[in-house]
């Protein structure tokens, strides 16, 4: 077995204890004062974590399942607004759906009802450097949208088991997407 889960467990036994015997003393103070005059406050329970780590062992561990039939195209057309997640069937790609969303002073391509983006700046936090973005062949790069928790990190880890639509769904999720510094997310 890992040993994180376990001493994360611990910790957080300790804290709880530690914190429940400190709110005990607290609750004893005299309002007016402030002091913790009176009669000790009894012990604080002693918490017992072997219930709770022999429920750990119980827990199996897995790795992830392998990349067997992954593909991009598992997910579904990319940036598809036939979905189901919200900014879904609005008349904007998802790709612009997250440019609007996180792109500041923006302008539109003109004659798409302030859908298509054609420029913006990003306040990329994952460098935190501020990037022009501009529409066109060459430039649009700049800033990518990154899936959070990628396709096919997703897949290993049980997306294989999702109907089409979820995946879909997954691969759309503005939960999941963030605009993102193109060549670092390369």
């Amino acid at each position: 077995m890992r040993q994180r889960p376990r001493i994360a467990l611990l910790a957080l036994g300790a804290v709880t204890v530690l914190g429940l015997a400190g709110c005990s003393a607290i609750a004893d103070a005299d309002p007016g004062t402030g002091s913790l005059g009176g009669a000790p406050a009894a012990p604080a329970p002693i918490f017992d974590a072997a219930p709770a780590l022999a429920k750990l062992e119980t827990l199996p561990v897995k790795g992830r399942a392998p990349k067997t039939g992954y593909t991009r195209e598992q997910f579904g057309p990319s940036w598809s607004d036939d979905n189901g997640v919200e900014g879904g069937h609005n008349g904007c790609d998802t790709r612009n759906d997250i440019l609007r969303r996180d792109l500041v002073d923006l302008t539109y391509k003109t004659s798409t009802k302030d859908c298509v983006v054609a420029t913006g700046t990003l306040h990329d936090t994952y460098t935190n450097t501020t990037i022009a973005f501009v529409r066109g062949q060459d430039t649009s790069t700049a800033v990518q949208i990154d899936h959070i928790v990628a396709l096919s990190d997703a897949w290993q880890k049980g997306a294989q088991q999702l109907s089409p639509e979820q995946r879909r769904d997954l691969a759309n999720d503005p939960r999941n997407l963030q605009a993102v510094d193109g060549p670092t997310n390369s």
